[in-house]
């Protein structure tokens, strides 16, 4: 019986080791990722440009913006290539110069953004303009439509600045699509990376468990049974 039941805790342990080893292989090695990686140069820091120009605008320019049907709730002034505007309710750019809309950043601008906050060295390759992403896209997440500035060299740069308002978004390469990649290696979240409440993740887990806790018993089975016979040889 005890024969048994040792051969079937060897069972359990070995099938559950298989399946579940190249998960904790992932989680390894990532883990060992996030660890040695500065989260700083993950995102790009050492792409930016330390120290943006400020503007001021003077409050008299506000005087233009006669709309009194317009109910602000939030209110945001913003630079679009050194130009002024008022980002209001967070979905209209206006002019406060002559309080009209500006309905979408050309892409003359979104150029001209994207220069003030990435080094002179890096050279533009080309521009894009997007208005979907896929759950997996690099920019999931973050608004829509958007300009995407790729830059010259070998690291795959990538800037990205919103179309509907100018704001610098973000930076993308290839050390930070790594660091995605084993992210959702990591959480298990093969479609938007962040979630990490999934069935998939919480199955593995309790499976983890599992197998390191077959393990702790067949050592301790295995060291009960070495000690028997060691006594039974005295």
């Amino acid at each position: 019986m005890q024969y048994n039941q040792h051969l079937v805790l060897r069972k359990i342990h070995r099938y559950f080791g298989l399946f579940i080893g190249i998960q904790f292989l992932f989680w390894t090695i990532s883990g060992l990722y996030f660890s040695w990686s500065d989260i700083d140069k993950i995102h790009g820091d050492q792409f930016r440009t330390k120290d943006l120009k400020k503007s001021f605008i003077s409050p008299k320019l506000f005087s233009n913006l006669q709309d009194s049907t317009l109910k602000i709730q939030y209110l945001e002034l913003k630079f679009v290539n050194q130009t002024p505007y008022l980002w209001i309710n967070k979905e209209k750019l206006i002019d406060p110069f002559t309080g009209k809309i500006k309905e979408s950043i050309s892409k003359n601008e979104a150029l001209a953004v994207a220069n003030q906050h990435i080094l002179p060295e890096y050279r533009m390759k080309k521009i894009e303009y997007l208005t979907e992403v896929g759950p997996d896209h690099e920019y999931r997440k973050l608004p829509l439509p958007a300009w995407v500035i790729y830059y010259e060299g070998n690291q795959n740069l990538r800037a990205y600045v919103s179309a509907r308002d100018g704001s610098f978004q973000r930076i993308r390469y290839d050390s930070w699509r790594i660091f995605d990649f084993l992210w959702m290696t990591h959480t298990m979240d093969y479609q938007g990376r962040d979630n990490i409440n999934n069935w998939l993740l919480r199955t593995f887990s309790v499976l983890g468990l599992l197998t390191v806790l077959s393990g702790f018993l067949l050592y301790f089975y295995s060291l009960g049974k070495y000690r028997k016979l060691k006594k039974d040889k005295l």
